[in-house]
């Protein structure tokens, strides 16, 4: 018998929790173990309990969810996690990205969503929601411009990683589908990065996205 997905989920609004928990538990092998309300609340009980799937809001009393992730990180504790936000916002999609978020999800759209959401996540491939990522493509800044001249640079191969990696795939996943080793993806993951003067832990993946219709 497969096991079951566990869920906690931290929001400061009782009705949207009760209803993300209702259209979660309603899916079979899916569970939420615990909820809160507050961002303190949350870090406390993701320090001391093992969840696959942590959704939270990333503007909640206590601290919000950036600060959550930020300490828990700081501390070692590596948990699964999908922010839940109003707001379509690149800084904080950006710092979201870096600090290792694996789901980004409108709570405008969050009920049609979640469930796609927390199936992804739980096979480590990254999801937004669609509407973020027709937000991101429309923005143009700095090195991530929307002018193709910087996928000029890239070889066949880089630009067939990159849209793997914009398409959600995870290294182990590319290197099956290009039958590479995980380490020649990854060497590919840190070429594309050095041509195209990426930096940060996400930069790649951020590029994608941005990218992702002209791949």
């Amino acid at each position: 018998m497969p096991r079951e997905t566990s869920v906690y989920i931290a929001d400061d609004h009782p009705l949207f929790r009760e209803g993300l928990r209702r259209v979660i538990e309603q899916q079979r092998g899916l569970r939420v173990v615990e909820e809160g309300a507050r961002g303190d609340e949350a870090l406390e009980y993701l320090r001391t309990h093992a969840v696959d799937v942590a959704i939270l809001d990333v503007d909640m009393p206590g601290c919000d969810g950036l600060d959550v992730i930020r300490q828990l990180r700081a501390e070692g504790v590596e948990r699964d996690v999908v922010f839940l936000t109003v707001y379509e916002d690149e800084a904080i999609f950006r710092e979201a990205l870096d600090l290792g978020i694996r789901g980004y999800v409108l709570k405008e759209s969050a009920v049609t969503d979640i469930l796609q959401c927390i199936r992804t996540v739980t096979e480590g491939k990254h999801y937004l929601s669609p509407k973020i990522s027709r937000f991101l493509l429309t923005l143009k800044s700095g090195a991530d411009s929307s002018d193709n001249a910087p996928l000029s640079l890239l070889s066949t191969t880089e630009r067939t990683v990159l849209r793997l990696i914009a398409s959600g795939k995870s290294t182990k996943e590319i290197a099956a589908k290009l039958h590479r080793s995980p380490k020649t993806i990854d060497n590919h993951r840190a070429s594309i990065a050095s041509r195209l003067n990426l930096q940060g832990p996400h930069s790649v993946l951020r590029f994608a996205l941005r990218h992702k219709d002209k791949l």
